[in-house]
């Protein structure tokens, strides 16, 4: 899923384009993609775009007279500008969509056969509003606002940071690049952190996504970004499982948990304990290795 850095980038790269241009048409191919009918979609056809915003995952699209178009990519959900008008797609499409504009078109891909992308367009600040899960921006909490959501209910640090009734637009990537960064194991619990760990946590969270979102502007530049992913080469854990960590060396490790997963480095975040796995955990018992040196013990000589 597309996070805040991402979702940035393709928020600044949409209005270079279509600020103070009009917007034409909204066209709708995928059955689920729409989720709203009022007000209609045809209301949103000639007007001018007054602004774009991030609301956490989602983009929103204000145009005149207040009326926001807003978009939610979900898991597999992109998007793509073509220069003038594309022409609609030719029998049943497998995209959900596009918006069409005087100087281009913006269109709403999805990969997979679970289509699960959003569109709703609403009338007023306060029908927008209700599209906001609530959680707080990350990059402008102060330390004392980002302790207080931590600690308002215990949970691990990596629920706690992908919920998005707590933290806006953080996902399972870069939750797992900022607990590496604040030396933290995914699992510690909000509500026994010390005051040092939230100030490692919040330093962290807001070091990683100011420095990803500036570096995926550096990368794309002027163009539009089209290597939206969540596994960059240059992340220190996320999709590098047995890779080094680029700290200590130690091997990156993963631990799987109903539908998501955390990557971690045992060495610089758990002090060298590997956290159980419940499926393999349950699977092997007492062979299952607690520690990176029995894990290292039991690995066969040729992957060492």
């Amino acid at each position: 899923m597309p996070e805040l850095p991402d979702i940035e980038l393709y928020r600044s790269a949409l209005a270079r384009r279509i600020a103070g241009r009009r917007l034409l048409a909204i066209r709708v191919q995928g059955p689920s993609w729409l989720r709203s009918v009022d007000p209609p979609i045809g209301e949103a056809a000639g007007r001018r775009v007054v602004g774009v915003r991030r609301l956490g995952k989602r983009i929103v699209i204000e145009l005149e007279g207040e009326l926001f178009v807003v978009l939610h990519l979900m898991i597999a959900g992109r998007l793509q500008w073509q220069e003038g008008e594309a022409k609609p797609a030719r029998g049943r499409s497998k995209d959900p969509g596009a918006l069409v504009f005087e100087n281009g078109t913006l269109r709403v891909t999805e990969a997979g056969t679970r289509k699960r992308a959003t569109l709703h367009l609403v009338r007023g600040e306060a029908a927008l509003a209700a599209h906001d899960p609530g959680g707080l921006e990350p990059l402008a909490a102060s330390r004392g606002a980002f302790a207080e959501r931590l600690r308002a209910r215990n949970h691990t640090v990596k629920r706690a940071l992908t919920d998005p009734h707590v933290f806006a637009g953080i996902g399972n990537a870069y939750s797992d690049e900022i607990l590496h960064a604040a030396r933290m194991s995914p699992f510690k619990q909000t509500q026994k952190l010390s005051d040092a760990e939230i100030d490692r946590l919040h330093a962290a969270t807001r070091t990683v996504l100011a420095e990803w979102t500036e570096r995926l502007r550096a990368q794309t530049g002027d163009a539009w970004p089209k290597k939206v992913t969540a596994f960059r080469p240059e992340m220190a854990v996320h999709g590098k499982y047995r890779e080094p960590c680029p700290v200590c060396g130690a091997p990156v490790q993963r631990i799987a948990y109903a539908d998501n997963e955390a990557n971690y480095c045992a060495r610089c975040q758990t002090e060298g304990k590997l956290l159980a796995d419940r499926a393999l955990s349950r699977l092997l018992h007492d062979d299952w290795p607690r520690t990176l040196e029995e894990l290292e013990e039991r690995r066969p000589a040729g992957e060492r």
